[in-house]
């Protein structure tokens, strides 16, 4: 592998640009090109009930056969704009297909930034043009894009493996904030030269993000607009065992979704909140994402303090109906020490060192053998500083 990104499986170009849609100047405007003989596609959305108006069009044109591109743009999400805001996701799709030769509604349209806020569509239909033709297979043109949909982001996140028989999957995401199921504020676009069906495609892919984008809680907060797609070309000729696609799907995922924690607004510590001894999957998740969501607890990670009674009184508010077990079975291990053994006392929490990058908080509800992780960071001065000052 040469470089990361949508264009490393084979049957994709991309660019990115300025559109001058960021008041800063820098990249806004990006577009992911399905050239594969063979197109297949799906798409992961956002469960909040209010959502951006290029989520409800690309719903739509999903359902009208595989994706051939994807328009994206940073610096304003076209959410809450109304009629307006969806006669723009329409047109944006409208110019985009114009220009490379497809209908409209192949067209996924994806948009990220401050809610409310309608597009200067001028902008926005001026680079489209200059956009579609400077795509490329090429390694710079990846990076472009992938820098093109950054908001707060500090570094574009980009993913690319080969596998042992040839076929390969890429990737783009971002999100920094807001980091919470489903999804997060978060776009991400997966590419692969595998040949797939889109029924295959969409159960790939739900399955991938189930435990892997879906277990990224950041902040709580869930957004507008998020999005996760997947397009297949089919120019690798080869088509894997669906197992053996979603594994590697999933790996991927998890590895941009490791890469949206780790650059979280304001973070210093990443944390895997792992429940054990559950009586399900379910039931571990709702205790970690309980954990997770947290303030007290993850202040107290911000302060270096392993107070495992944070984390063991969240585990109290999550219902008998939901997660059974008995409150004094719990065991609860920061960073490989037992500071709460049988819902009490255990090993004096000043041997927990906190000071890595990574904090791993395993909580044993010892009531059967099913088992979750939810990804979460701290809470920080600058997390405060910096969406007290997001708009303004």
């Amino acid at each position: 592998m040469t470089y990361s990104g949508v264009t490393y499986p084979r049957g994709f170009t991309a660019a990115g640009c300025s559109a001058g849609i960021k008041s800063s100047g820098g990249k806004d405007l990006a577009i992911v090109i399905n050239n594969g003989p063979v197109p297949a596609s799906a798409g992961v959305f956002t469960s909040n009930r209010i959502v951006a108006a290029p989520v409800t069009l690309t719903r739509e044109h999903l359902t009208h056969g595989p994706l051939g591109a994807v328009i994206l743009n940073s610096g304003g999400a076209n959410a809450c704009t109304g009629t307006l805001g969806m006669d723009n996701a329409r047109t944006t799709a409208a110019a985009v297909g114009a220009h490379i030769g497809i209908a409209p509604q192949h067209v996924g349209v994806c948009s990220t930034g401050i809610i409310g806020v309608p597009l200067p569509m001028d902008r926005i239909l001026g680079a489209i043009p200059t956009l579609c033709a400077a795509a490329s297979a090429h390694a710079q043109a990846s990076l472009d894009a992938a820098d093109a949909i950054r908001t707060t982001d500090t570094v574009a996140k980009t993913y690319a493996s080969e596998y042992a028989d040839g076929w390969r999957i890429g990737g783009m995401a971002k999100g920094a904030g807001m980091l919470a199921p489903g999804l997060a504020t978060m776009l991400c676009v997966l590419t692969t030269d595998a040949c797939l069906d889109n029924d295959n495609a969409a159960a790939a892919l739900a399955e991938a993000v189930r435990t892997t984008f879906n277990r990224t809680d950041s902040d709580g907060c869930m957004s507008t607009n998020d999005t996760v797609l997947l397009l297949s070309s089919g120019s690798s000729g080869l088509t894997p065992r669906i197992e053996d696609f979603t594994a590697e799907l999933t790996v991927a995922c998890a590895n941009l979704a490791r890469q949206l924690l780790a650059d979280a607004e304001g973070a210093s510590h990443d944390i895997a909140i792992t429940v054990t001894g559950a009586t399900s999957e379910e039931a571990a998740e709702a205790v970690g994402r309980a954990v997770a969501r947290s303030n007290l607890f993850k202040t107290a990670v911000f302060g270096n303090d392993p107070n495992w009674g944070r984390i063991i009184s969240e585990v109290g508010t999550v219902p008998q109906s939901v997660a059974p077990y008995d409150p004094n079975a719990i065991d609860v291990i920061i960073n490989h020490v037992m500071v709460c053994q049988a819902g009490g006392v255990g090993q004096d929490r000043a041997l927990v060192d906190m000071s890595a990058r990574e904090v791993s908080v395993v909580v044993d509800l010892h009531a059967g053998n099913a088992s979750a992780t939810i990804w979460t960071n701290d809470l920080t001065h600058d997390y405060v500083h910096e969406n007290s000052a997001y708009t303004s």
